[in-house]
């Protein structure tokens, strides 16, 4: 028996409320970051991933005390990232309740940054995040920075490589084509990630029913499925999807 796979609801913080969008666009509110934390908790939520997606520095600062109020009222742990560019800022938001930080945009520009985080909180707290879309012309999965709007040259499944050597003990990746569009997770990308690196990967982007999960975790490549929507909106109860993996002899915790 392995691990148990963890279901993470994502929030995206922008002006310190709860938003969701379609392919990083079309974005809308949905409600209130501490409400909403406490009550993933109780529905058996595993962990939390908090994104500050506006990132600016005033965004930071709410970011901070939305981490602040949340930790306070819950127990499971908790992912924080969005616009992080210092060891400060690192700093600030685990002192603040964060349990990991996942660096995207700022791992592209400084891999070091990875791994000073590594040095100071452990691999376990840093999280490599990559926002990977399919290439179809050059014929591999492209590492997009800044929300998901501006192309690299990096391959995700190389990157993914390097995050793990500059200290990543956890790779959170998401799917832009799938994202948002609740026609699954892009099984390809995360089989592919899998057999590159040997730390835990959180598959993002794409859940819209309960057998999108089912078949993620399926050939026990990933660890952990994170989705938004679905859950915000009430389309899939997390103590049904969780009872649902059971009976699937997917090892979860109920």
């Amino acid at each position: 028996m392995g691990l148990a796979k963890r279901i993470i609801p994502a929030l995206d913080i922008k002006n310190g409320q709860v938003v969701k969008g379609i392919s990083f666009d079309q974005i809308r509110a949905v409600g209130d970051p501490v409400a909403l934390a406490k009550r993933y908790q109780e529905m058996g939520a595993d962990e939390l991933v908090f994104l500050d997606i506006t990132a600016t520095i005033e965004g930071r600062a709410t970011m901070k005390s939305v981490v602040d109020q949340v930790s306070k009222e819950i127990f499971i742990p908790l992912t924080v990232g969005g616009g992080i560019r210092s060891l400060d800022e690192m700093t600030s938001l685990i002192q603040a309740g964060a349990d990991k930080i996942f660096l995207n945009s700022a791992a592209v520009k400084n891999p070091g940054l990875v791994t000073a985080g590594a040095q100071v909180f452990g691999a376990q707290a840093m999280v490599g995040a990559i926002d990977a879309k399919w290439d179809s012309v050059n014929g591999f999965y492209r590492v997009y920075i800044a929300g998901g709007t501006k192309p690299t040259a990096l391959d995700a499944i190389k990157w993914a490589q390097e995050l793990v050597r500059a200290g990543a003990g956890e790779l959170l990746v998401t799917s832009i084509d799938a994202d948002g569009q609740k026609k699954g997770y892009d099984l390809r990308l995360y089989q592919q990630l899998t057999a590159a690196v040997d730390v835990p990967i959180i598959a993002s982007g794409g859940a819209g029913t309960t057998k999108d999960f089912v078949d993620v975790f399926a050939d026990g490549s990933v660890d952990a499925a994170l989705a938004a929507s679905v859950f915000h909106y009430n389309q899939i109860a997390i103590p049904d999807l969780k009872r649902s993996l059971k009976e699937e002899q997917v090892e979860v915790r109920l």
